[in-house]
């Protein structure tokens, strides 16, 4: 828990190349949980399916990823780091062949749920090797650039793979998203490090404190901690737009209500993923630089609720839509603050466990904030079909778009009382 358990600056080129490399599987698994928001036409057409149904065929990916990161933040703080990327990055694409290939809804369910297996494992992974590698003070920027590779497979799945789609069809796009997972996985093979070559000694004490420590108590520790929960909550909240408006629902509310074409649809939903590409290291640089955590947080929530009332309530062009998600993607970006804040406040040796207490908040967010999005837009549908999609309102879209400024408010409560760490670790007890 101080500077020393950490490797020194001459491994700064290789501890990017590592930690990086690492994250090639964040930002798969985030193609993967996004990629609906450029073929939903085309899915709810393929299993003539309603926006409720979408809601959960998207949520069940959310679902198994809350259900394994328990054991997920307990495996990656014991065993290999490397090794488990690799195991469940094959699992996440075994599930993409096969819901590309499924023709029934009860089974593209569970396809998706394999896919979201691996989603508990490549954050936390992430996060776990650049504890090891990186100082301290750098875990805001490191933080923040590991989201950016999240975003950047969100960038990915819009506008990228909305072309694809349209150019072979879902199912093929899909075989091709399959194929670059396996190059991402070769990559990761080659590349990812458990730990610096000198930092043996450290690594074999976290580990040796963990077996002292025991499985429950180290689940007692890192989710007994109202930091983390308030901090899990805070992300969950300002992540919002992502999963809403990036993830599922943003091409079908550009599309229907602003009357764009799919391509431009998405790719203005796309910008939301570039506000966070630029926003998450630069957010973790200037918190680094100010020395706090809580005053660029606070900013983020009240710029976003801003801007999200102005998507909301004013009649926008293409263009100043597409300044209006880049702008909420970079002011939501201050959500990637929550895990240095929560790695500072915990045993160095329980830092995907404690981290897991957020990504349990942001999951279970989009398991429950998606399917609640598609029931209030099904809520007073008026049964319109057309090419054996549905159509809705603008009622009906403003309706499940009003979760998230009521989000952004809750965020900001979820300031009052998260500790300011200063970017230091705390002086703790040891494990």
């Amino acid at each position: 828990m101080i500077a020393e358990t950490h490797p020194k600056q001459p491994h700064e080129l290789r501890s990017w190349l590592v930690c990086l490399s690492a994250a090639s599987f964040f930002l798969y698994e985030f193609i993967q949980m996004l990629c609906l928001n450029s073929m939903n036409g085309e899915v709810m057409a393929a299993f003539h399916i309603s926006a409720t149904e979408l809601g959960w065929l998207s949520s069940v990916y959310f679902m198994s990823n809350v259900l394994f990161l328990f054991p997920a933040g307990q495996l990656i703080d014991r065993y290999s780091v490397k090794r488990l990327i690799l195991i469940f990055m094959a699992l996440c694409i075994t599930g993409t062949v096969l819901f590309s290939q499924t023709t029934g809804f009860g089974l593209a369910l569970f396809f998706r749920f394999i896919t979201g297996i691996g989603s508990a494992f490549c954050f936390l992974c992430s996060m776990r090797l650049a504890s090891r590698w990186f100082l301290p003070h750098r875990m805001a920027l490191i933080s923040g650039s590991i989201v950016t590779m999240a975003m950047l497979g969100g960038w990915i799945a819009q506008a990228p793979f909305a072309a694809l789609v349209s150019l072979v069809g879902w199912r093929h796009a899909l075989l091709f998203d399959a194929a670059f997972g396996v190059l991402l996985w070769l990559s990761i093979l080659m590349i990812v490090r458990e730990y610096p070559p000198e930092e043996l000694r450290t690594y074999e004490n976290d580990h040796s404190q963990l077996q002292r420590l025991g499985w429950v108590s180290s689940m007692k520790k890192a989710y007994g901690r109202k930091q983390n929960w308030l901090c899990g909550i805070y992300t969950d909240f300002m992540n919002l737009p992502i999963f809403l408006l990036g993830g599922l629902w943003g091409g079908l509310y550009l599309m229907q209500i602003q009357h764009l074409p799919k391509i431009m649809a998405t790719q203005v939903a796309g910008m939301l993923f570039f506000g966070t590409i630029i926003g998450a290291p630069l957010v973790g640089y200037i918190s680094d630089k100010l020395s706090s955590r809580k005053l660029p947080m606070w900013i983020g929530a009240i710029v976003s609720l801003v801007l999200i009332l102005m998507l909301i309530y004013l009649q926008l062009d293409a263009r100043t839509l597409s300044v209006i998600f880049f702008l909420l993607g970079l002011s939501t970006s201050t959500q990637v603050l929550s895990y240095p804040t929560v790695t500072e406040s915990n045993p160095h040796a329980l830092t995907a466990m404690s981290v897991s207490v957020v990504s349990f908040c942001v999951i279970s967010g989009g398991a429950m904030f998606e399917p609640l999005f598609g029931w209030l837009m099904d809520l007073k549908w008026d049964q319109t079909i057309a090419n054996g999609v549905r159509l809705y309102s603008n009622t009906d879209l403003y309706r499940g778009l009003l979760i998230m400024p009521i989000a952004f408010i809750l965020a900001g409560l979820m300031l009052l009382g998260i500790r300011e760490t200063f970017c230091k670790m705390f002086k703790e007890e040891k494990v």
